[in-house]
């Protein structure tokens, strides 16, 4: 098990937003994580990284307590963040955001910049462009590299489809797919619920800061009483 998180709850001051959550991911696993906005989802993305940490409960990774260790720390452990809306340094150029993600004691030497640009070869091509001269798409798409130089084990994915057109959406499906085959593990945060019931293997549903619902994927992609009861399609 790559990741283990047990009855966590988190608060933004005295506002209690997630309740006893659990959930776990294997190693080389896509898990969805979905929901209604106002569910807790980024809160428990944030909550993994450390960026606003549990009250209490425990966050485990590959083994390891990190429930209470700063966000550079837990990253460094292997945790790579694809967050919502990109936040790419618009004033650097594509390979400076790349650079700027590279982590050179990372245990995994899979990623490197040729690497990135072979994976990527659109961002080859404008490697010396600045970030605000990035579509959406090329923006997401940079993310993504940013979060792959890491060389993480385990990739956190905040909205990666939001605001793009559907041709774009699918060519980052079809990433989001791929990286099960390069066995390194997400969870995935999304709005297109079937979309993320496609790419993933397992999923959970939250509400109101709780898990309601956990199965295989495929299970509720194909039941709509499922669909409607807890997605609301």
């Amino acid at each position: 098990m790559l990741l283990a998180i047990d009855k966590i709850n988190t608060y933004y001051k005295e506002a209690h937003i997630l309740f006893d959550i659990c959930l776990h991911v294997e190693d080389g696993e896509c898990v969805s994580l979905l929901g209604r906005n106002g569910a807790g989802k980024t809160t428990t993305l944030r909550s993994i990284l450390g960026l606003t940490p549990p009250r209490d409960g425990t966050v485990v990774f590959k083994g390891e307590d990190t429930t209470r260790l700063p966000y550079y720390m837990v990253a460094n452990r292997g945790i790579g963040l694809v967050p919502q809306g990109r936040r790419i340094f618009p004033n650097l150029t594509v390979e400076q955001n790349l650079r700027v993600g590279i982590r050179k004691d990372a245990p995994r030497k899979d990623w490197d910049l040729n690497r990135v640009y072979d994976y990527f070869p659109q961002l080859k091509s404008m490697r010396m462009r600045r970030g605000w001269n990035l579509s959406g798409g090329e923006q997401q798409m940079l993310a993504i590299a940013r979060a792959l130089i890491g060389n993480p084990d385990f990739i956190l994915m905040d909205e990666p489809s939001e605001g793009l057109a559907p041709l774009i959406v699918k060519e980052v499906m079809e990433i989001v797919q791929d990286l099960h085959q390069h066995k390194i593990a997400t969870l995935l945060v999304e709005q297109n619920a079937k979309m993320a019931l496609t790419v993933s293997q397992r999923c959970y549903i939250m509400n109101n800061g709780q898990v309601q619902f956990e199965s295989k994927s495929e299970t509720i992609r194909t039941d709509p009483e499922l669909m409607k009861k807890y997605l609301g399609i």
